[in-house]
């Protein structure tokens, strides 16, 4: 049994504490909301821990993660350990391990992925930091990673901030992924010759070279609305995709996929495309090609 103290109780947090609960594991946990915080404060949380305390923090990426890693420092003691499992920028954790190593603090960068599928499936982990850190967390890993071989949902990725690389590549592969799968179910929409696009996509679950989870969760969606007639398509970008698209070009990597899936989700918020009304008057203006006036 290990002891844990564990901030921020959102989706992934509350049910990360449950699952370390069930696997016999003592967690502690602090959120300013105080329907489900275990504490009144940071500081409560870190009396309740036995020295030497392993700490996890699972808030918003940015300056809250960075201000919870500061007001840590002052608050953990030599020998202690602060894992942050939010979707932190990989350029972050230098600045973390430092401020916390300054105090005899270690520190774990770790990618966590799973959503809210993770209490019971499991998640998927991806961890930057020494390999002593790591064996004082690999209790927690073990309990929070799927069953089966360790290698297949933990990896030790290398040293501090190579965890949050690679889960900063994972979504940005993410992106792309899904940007096929709803490209595929527009055109099965819009031909006259599929009549029941569900059914189609369902049956690719088992069998077929595009089977995964992502089109399992798809599938899910279609049996809820099966035209999706219920959502907007507006969709918002964590970030990482971004901060993916930087490092491609930061290393001279092609990424047109995930590029290509990350302008798709910019496109999706615009009512009114000023590039779009750009395109249509120059091929009015060199074709004589007809256009839509605004209004019609």
């Amino acid at each position: 049994m290990v002891q844990l103290g564990l901030v921020g109780l959102g989706k992934m947090g509350f049910n990360m504490r449950e699952r370390l609960r069930a696997a016999g594991h003592e967690v502690v946990g602090y959120d300013r909301n105080p329907d489900v915080s275990d504490t009144g404060s940071l500081e409560e949380l870190v009396s309740a821990l036995d020295a030497p305390r392993i700490v996890w923090v699972m808030v918003p990426s940015g300056a809250p993660t960075r201000e919870t890693v500061a007001e840590f420092s002052n608050l953990l003691s030599e020998g202690d350990l602060l894992i942050d499992g939010g979707n932190s920028r990989f350029t972050d954790d230098k600045i973390n391990a430092e401020l916390l190593a300054s105090k005899g603090i270690g520190y774990l960068d770790v990618g966590v992925s799973g959503g809210v599928w993770g209490k019971d499936n499991g998640y998927g982990l991806m961890a930057g930091g020494s390999d002593a850190d790591i064996a004082k967390a690999m209790p927690i890993f073990d309990a929070l990673r799927p069953e089966g071989s360790r290698e297949e949902g933990f990896s030790h990725a290398g040293s501090v901030g190579a965890g949050h690389y690679a889960k900063m590549v994972h979504n940005g592969i993410e992106y792309g992924l899904m940007q096929a799968y709803a490209e595929g179910f527009e055109l099965l929409e819009a031909s006259n010759i599929v009549d029941n696009v569900p059914e189609v996509i369902k049956g690719w679950q088992r069998g077929t070279v595009v089977r995964s989870w992502l089109l399992e969760l798809l599938v899910h969606a279609l049996d809820e609305d099966p035209e999706l007639d219920d959502l907007e398509g507006y969709v918002e970008d964590s970030g990482e995709g971004r901060w993916t698209l930087e490092e491609a070009i930061n290393n001279a990597v092609p990424a047109p996929v995930i590029s290509a899936a990350l302008f798709a989700r910019f496109a999706s918020r615009q009512e009114q495309s000023s590039a779009m009304r750009a395109v249509a008057a120059l091929r009015h203006q060199f074709g004589g090609h007809s256009v839509k006036k605004a209004g019609e």
